[in-house]
């Protein structure tokens, strides 16, 4: 039986949870939490150019990897395209078909058109860049070969059913991650800026910066742009949080759910994947009358205490009840400040794991590990040795070092991430 697939009759099925994968850690660290799938860009024609990205070496081995772990490997070739951009792009796909990956990710017609011919065996999955927002657009893009759709982020929840009604190819949905102020990620406001053109990939995020206006004949006079004394950051939207729905969201018959955040750290990509996982399996476990409906289906609160800890920028539902306003708008800051952050994640297993330090770690911290689910199990660390067999009181970010801790950690595992509160952190 897949592991998507509920395991009781008249229990939806659990759609696929699609991870976010800018590096090759990233990606195992999805993995480790949970995905059934992840996407990623490779060093040419993707939207994150300022990812870390894979090479083609390095992209055949993620799919190596991927593929033992029974996860699939979708690759974005997402950037709007100028005629300049198709010189390498046959090649490119050639090399993706070579490396064996499961599906790409195109919002470009022309891009789609050249992949269908070069590569017709690899699935085509439309972009959210591609502003799908009814079903005859559904259906006009699964007329042209796209096998999936990852529809636009302005739908509501009744819209979104709506779509599933009337198409029969797979919906993709984004649950979660940064909003763009523009229509479905396409902007120019980056472009007209700074130079650089988000629809090629390369962002420079100007909706996270904070503006004031100035009077003509008043240079150096500042006048700040706030509502009501909430800021300057006038374009800066909450990020997508989508849990509250998801019972809903399940049953409406979506394929595949959706994490925005290949630019994010390990700690986000990890941690929101798990609680999508936990989420997503506790679902599955309800019993059959439950979804007679779904609307009253409430998670366990653990989940919403969870989901705070990785957040960069408070939550929105964005357009999936009602139309959004100033509520979903984080006026006073680019970001809100982080409850827990990152100290180590685990090289090597064994009752004192082998940890790469992330931040500043001391003997005496309080810590956690995050296990896969939901659950962490708190510890103490006692005693720190370096690979040499030095014993230290203190760790720096990049360290390698055995770590002792009471209880002693025999549930860690490879790429097992450690975190702690902030209020204890040493951050550099």
């Amino acid at each position: 039986m897949d592991k998507k697939e509920s395991n009781k009759a008249g229990i939806p099925v659990i759609p696929e949870l699609l991870a976010p994968a800018g590096n090759f850690e990233k990606m195992v660290t999805a993995i480790h939490y949970g995905a059934d799938a992840v996407y990623m860009g490779g060093k040419q024609f993707s939207l994150r150019a300022k990812a870390g990205n894979f090479s083609d070496e390095k992209m055949a081995e993620a799919v190596q990897y991927a593929h033992a772990h029974d996860v699939k490997i979708y690759v974005t070739i997402n950037i709007l395209a100028h005629n300049r951009d198709f010189t390498e792009l046959d090649n490119y796909l050639s090399g993706l078909r070579k490396a064996g990956v499961d599906g790409l990710i195109i919002a470009d017609p022309g891009i789609l058109r050249r992949a269908r011919e070069c590569v017709p065996e690899i699935p085509v999955h439309l972009s959210t860049q591609a502003n799908v927002t009814n079903a005859e657009a559904a259906e006009f893009w699964f007329e042209q070969g796209v096998s999936r759709l990852n529809l636009a982020r302005e739908l509501s929840l009744k819209e979104i059913r709506e779509v599933r009604q009337q198409t029969q190819g797979e919906l993709e949905i984004f649950v979660h991650g940064a909003l763009c102020i523009s229509y479905s990620g396409r902007c120019m406001l980056s472009n007209y800026m700074t130079g650089r053109d988000a629809n090629q990939g390369a962002c420079a995020h100007p909706c996270r910066y904070s503006y004031k206006l100035i009077e003509e004949k008043r240079p150096g006079e500042y006048f700040p742009v706030e509502e009501d004394e909430r800021g300057t950051y006038i374009f800066n939207s909450k990020d997508l949080c989508l849990l509250e729905g998801l019972p809903e969201l399940v049953a409406s018959g979506a394929n595949s759910l959706k994490i925005e955040g290949r630019m994010k750290s390990i700690f986000y990509v990890g941690g929101v994947t798990r609680i999508y996982r936990a989420a997503l399996d506790y679902l599955r476990d309800l019993p059959p009358e439950a979804w007679d409906n779904p609307s009253e289906i409430r998670l366990p609160s653990i989940v919403f205490e969870e989901i705070a800890k990785t957040g960069t920028r408070g939550t929105s539902e964005n357009f999936f009840r009602h139309v959004p306003g100033s509520s979903e708008m984080l006026y006073t800051s680019p970001r809100v400040q982080m409850e827990v952050e990152p100290v180590a994640v685990i090289r090597g297993e064994g009752e004192a794991p082998l940890v790469e330090a992330r931040n500043v770690l001391e003997t005496g911290n309080q810590v956690e590990y995050m296990l896969p689910g939901i659950s962490c199990i708190p510890l103490t660390v006692v005693r720190m040795e370096t690979e040499k067999g030095e014993v230290i009181s203190r760790a720096n970010p990049g360290n390698r070092l055995f770590l002792h801790t009471e209880p002693p950690l025999t549930q860690g595992r490879m790429n097992g991430i450690i975190r702690r509160s902030r209020k204890d952190s040493f951050i550099t």
